[in-house]
């Protein structure tokens, strides 16, 4: 009866927990540290305070926006873009994936395996973007396509793929 505690669901369970904060944590500090690189540390500059307020609000600690500010000053790395990647997924839905990385093959080789599991392709570019407008947020459908029941699932499990990957910072469809 090894391992039927109460310690030990709660290890298990604080463990999935950390692990899907880091993977958030981890997207937040690359946004920060982009925004960061583009303001030139100026704290005050619209797209860096609002990626700070943005993971401020997931209680991210400010020492870690801290050093994320202070390594964006100090790296001279390759440096990370924001790349817009179009498909369709289930149901004729136009989907939006927003990536930020420093390796263009890299991501869309694993963006592409990731719609090729679930029987998807890459569109080329503008043939989705067409049913969405660009705010200061993020996209935003300016038409919307009906779903069924058994596509709403499809397409719910192809956003939690996509979302899980590391470089892909926000996904947009155009599903009622």
């Amino acid at each position: 009866m090894s391992g039927h505690n109460k310690f030990s669901k709660i290890k298990h369970l604080k463990a999935k927990n950390d692990a899907q904060k880091s993977a958030h944590f981890g997207k937040l500090v690359r946004l920060i540290t982009v925004e960061a690189k583009k303001a030139g540390g100026n704290l005050k500059s619209p797209g860096l305070s609002a990626a700070i307020d943005k993971a401020r609000k997931e209680n991210m600690p400010n020492d870690t926006i801290d050093r994320a500010v202070k390594k964006a000053m100090t790296d001279n790395s390759a440096s990370m873009e924001t790349i817009v990647y179009e498909s369709y997924g289930p149901g004729g839905v136009a989907i939006l994936v927003e990536a930020l990385t420093d390796n263009r093959n890299k991501a869309a080789q694993e963006i592409k395996h990731i719609l090729s599991l679930s029987g998807y392709e890459l569109a080329s570019p503008g043939s989705a973007s067409w049913a969405f407008k660009k705010t200061h947020e993020g996209w935003d459908a300016t038409s919307t396509t009906p779903l069924e029941d058994a596509d709403i699932e499809l397409l719910t499990k192809l956003v939690e793929e996509l979302e899980a990957n590391e470089e892909v910072q926000n996904v947009y469809t155009n599903a009622e």
